[in-house]
């Protein structure tokens, strides 16, 4: 049960601290679930934002299912879920009751744009921290590099990028296989 309310409380944190959406959710994530309490690796972290990237849903609330499941479960899936939604869901329906009244106001938009602001920077380390455990050779390097541009100046669906990048990475492999 403690694994549980442990479960909850780490992503009702994570849920309720990270502004930005599922990407400004990364560095929180890997402080908490990978360094501070090793429910996942870095490469373990990746895959499953890979994945929530690829499946239906908030990437954020896919990732945190994906770990729940892992440390306990479908029941831990369906916590930590819960956990990472419910700050959310709470602090949306208080908002949604007021925001005609301090939408306008000059220091609140001050605050978005700050928040706005500090969400690019923990992103943009997120990327870094993952770029340094996921570059490892030239293959990677030319995947990152032709994905970036892609994404950078198309309208490619970001699945399709992923997709496509995971068969390359099975060929790759196939080939690095064959010639051992």
């Amino acid at each position: 049960m403690r694994d549980l309310i442990d479960l909850f409380l780490v992503f009702a944190k994570i849920g309720g601290f990270t502004f930005g959406g599922g990407y400004a959710m990364l560095p929180i994530l890997q402080a908490e679930v990978v360094e501070k309490r090793k429910w996942a690796t870095e490469e373990e972290l990746m895959d499953y934002y890979a994945i929530g990237q690829c499946t239906p849903g908030i990437i954020a609330v896919n990732t945190a299912t994906f770990i729940g499941n892992r440390k306990k479960g479908i029941v831990g899936g369906i916590v930590a879920t819960l956990g990472c939604v419910f700050p959310s869901i709470v602090i949306i329906t208080i908002i949604a009751a007021f925001i005609q009244n301090f939408a306008d106001i000059s220091w609140v938009q001050n605050i978005l744009s700050g928040v706005r602001v500090a969400v690019c920077v923990l992103i943009f380390s997120s990327v870094i921290k993952l770029g340094k455990k996921a570059l490892k050779d030239w293959m990677t390097w030319g995947l990152f590099i032709i994905v970036f541009l892609i994404s950078l100046f198309t309208n490619i669906s970001n699945v399709l990028l992923v997709i496509a990048v995971g068969v390359l990475g099975i060929a790759a492999g196939k080939v690095k296989g064959e010639k051992k």
